[in-house]
């Protein structure tokens, strides 16, 4: 097979200073002749105040080996908080670059493989052509799935193979994630669906001052966002997002009512990043200010 580089349509850092947040030990296109699949593992930095990932047009799955931190990501929206530990698969959403930050400790080290864009759309062609929702299948490896851990694991250490076994590992891989992470939801478990939405009502309430977001919650109960919009406003009369905005405001309104904190304490308390932004939101539900409000 003779290498093409469009296959991958990435050189996947490009514009992107690795060195400053990264030492790589290993690159299947380098160590093992690879020209099918890329598989890299990488010693990373503990600390990262504002690392700028640049879009990418492969499916990038990323497993932790070793290491803690609390980690931050932010898309087009806003900043959202998961953990980085071992063994804790996620999946980038293609196309969408992205802003980091964490502090972990000195021992974080990752496997990362990623797929390449045309290998994902001929096996989507032949799975019958439906259209793949890339944040609906990052939730749903981000709920767990140790198979494709251990499928991920088993790539990279086969090195010694050849580039058949990367051609056929990268189909494999792709298989898996679009028959498991972007099957159409199975009929509903009403049972299971309202522990579900309880919990995700617990996770809200218990991180009203965190910058939730949906793909988040939604990975929290075993979710796609798709399934768990629809199942959440089924049960609870209300999308995720106005019901975790109006937790917010009746929040603010206890303490405004019961406290005698500043309201750029309690803004961030409820999760508004400005008190300016609790204002907004706090005139558009209650047609009042939030210092008129406490002072009627």
């Amino acid at each position: 097979m003779v290498f093409d580089s469009e296959r991958f349509d990435l050189q996947p850092y490009t514009g992107f200073d690795m060195s400053r947040y990264v030492r790589r030990t290993y690159c299947s296109w380098e160590d093992s002749g690879w020209e099918s699949l890329l598989v890299q593992r990488f010693d990373h930095v503990p600390v990262a105040e504002d690392m700028r990932l640049p879009a990418v047009a492969d499916l990038h799955l990323v497993l932790p080996l070793s290491g803690r931190a609390e980690m931050e990501t932010r898309g087009e929206g806003r900043w959202n908080r998961h953990q980085w530990e071992p063994g804790r698969l996620e999946l980038a959403v293609p196309g969408r670059p992205v802003r980091r930050r964490y502090r972990g400790d000195e021992s974080m080290r990752s496997l990362q493989v990623h797929l390449p864009g045309t290998t994902v759309e001929s096996v989507a062609a032949r799975l019958g052509g439906r259209a793949v929702d890339h944040e609906a299948m990052a939730a749903s490896v981000a709920g767990g799935d140790p198979l494709l851990g251990e499928l991920v694991r088993a790539v990279g250490k086969a090195g010694e193979n050849d580039d058949l076994y990367a051609e056929s590992a990268a189909a494999f891989l792709t298989v898996h994630l679009l028959t498991r992470h972007a099957r159409k939801p199975p009929p509903p478990d009403a049972g299971k669906e309202d522990n579900r939405v309880r919990a995700a009502v617990a996770l809200m309430r218990d991180r009203l001052a965190d910058p939730l977001g949906l793909a988040e919650i939604a990975g929290e109960v075993h979710l796609s966002v798709y399934h768990f919009i629809r199942v959440f406003k089924e049960k609870t009369g209300e999308t995720p997002h106005r019901f975790l905005a109006r937790l917010r405001i009746e929040e603010a309104q206890r303490l405004l009512r019961h406290t005698d904190l500043p309201i750029a304490r309690i803004a961030s308390r409820c999760g508004f990043a400005t008190p300016g932004a609790l204002s907004a939101a706090f005139l558009r539900h209650t047609g009042t200010r939030p210092s008129g409000y406490r002072n009627p």
